[in-house]
């Protein structure tokens, strides 16, 4: 990887991945988690597939075991509670059933390409983290890429010591790239959890209300929205996601060039 030499002030960003360029509504998680709970006679909803999403998926289904709801119906149809023999049982059927999910929704979300294409004029490297495992990243890499985009680096769930919330996996990527300060690379997250990966990298933030986790609907849906219901599910994720830490927070990474070319502004002036 040539070192960038780009005057530009904002030196990377680090993308996450389903919700925020592909996936949008961060379909392929809810799927494949209802989908394991169910085989295991579990019923879980979609809010609560959703509740801790972004987080690497080992503890994401310690969280959904540990949520009161389940644990009660787990117990029910288990006749105990569940333990680190049920996690590691329930990975190992979730890693190809999320595998093929996300491969089948790896579409880009609209604006993706282009606004890659942008920040890479302007000598913005391109990192990205995600709360998928490599095995889980085998048909989505190679189906962004065909689409347009292929970022610099890619930091998989379980690659670092710890998971988001954690700074790790941002860090990791800075140092792929070869960039620094983190004052200079922004994290850019539509989950709570990596916007608070991206406040504990000491990076700028930028959350992504319409396309992620926080209002899940798929493009369809959420294009058939009325301009009132619109309004009000986007005000809810807004506020989610700044008070994980956002510094700003958009619609999704159609909108984002503007914000970096603002945070260029504010770190040229510090």
């Amino acid at each position: 990887m040539t070192k960038s030499n780009s005057p530009f002030p904002v030196k990377a960003v680090i993308l996450d991945w389903a919700g925020t360029v592909i996936d949008f509504g961060c379909m392929a998680p809810v799927e494949a988690l209802i989908d394991v709970f169910a085989a295991e006679g579990i019923a879980i909803t979609a809010a609560e597939a959703r509740a801790d999403m972004g987080r690497a998926k080992l503890d994401h289904l310690r969280a959904i075991l540990a949520e009161p709801g389940v644990a009660a119906r787990w117990l029910k149809a288990k006749g105990s509670a569940s333990g680190e023999e049920d996690v590691a049982q329930l990975y190992a059927q979730l890693e190809p059933a999320m595998e093929a999910a996300a491969t089948r929704a790896a579409q880009l979300i609209p604006g993706a390409a282009a606004t890659v294409a942008e920040l890479r004029k302007l000598g913005v490297r391109i990192g990205s983290g995600t709360g998928y495992t490599r095995q889980m990243m085998r048909g989505i890499e190679p189906a962004a890429a065909a689409q347009g985009y292929a970022p610099d680096v890619v930091i998989c769930a379980g690659e670092t010591p710890s998971g988001r919330p954690a700074p790790h996996m941002s860090w990791a990527a800075m140092i792929a790239m070869d960039v620094w300060p983190a004052r200079a690379c922004i994290k850019i997250d539509d989950a709570p959890v990596g916007i608070a990966e991206g406040r504990n990298a000491g990076c700028w933030t930028v959350g992504l209300s319409g396309s992620g986790n926080e209002v899940g609907l798929d493009l369809a849906s959420y294009r058939a929205l009325g301009d009132a219901e619109r309004r009000a599910v986007l005000k809810q994720a807004e506020a989610r996601l700044k008070a994980a830490g956002a510094d700003y927070v958009i619609e999704d990474i159609s909108e984002l060039l503007p914000v970096v070319h603002a945070i260029a502004r504010r770190i040229a002036q510090a």
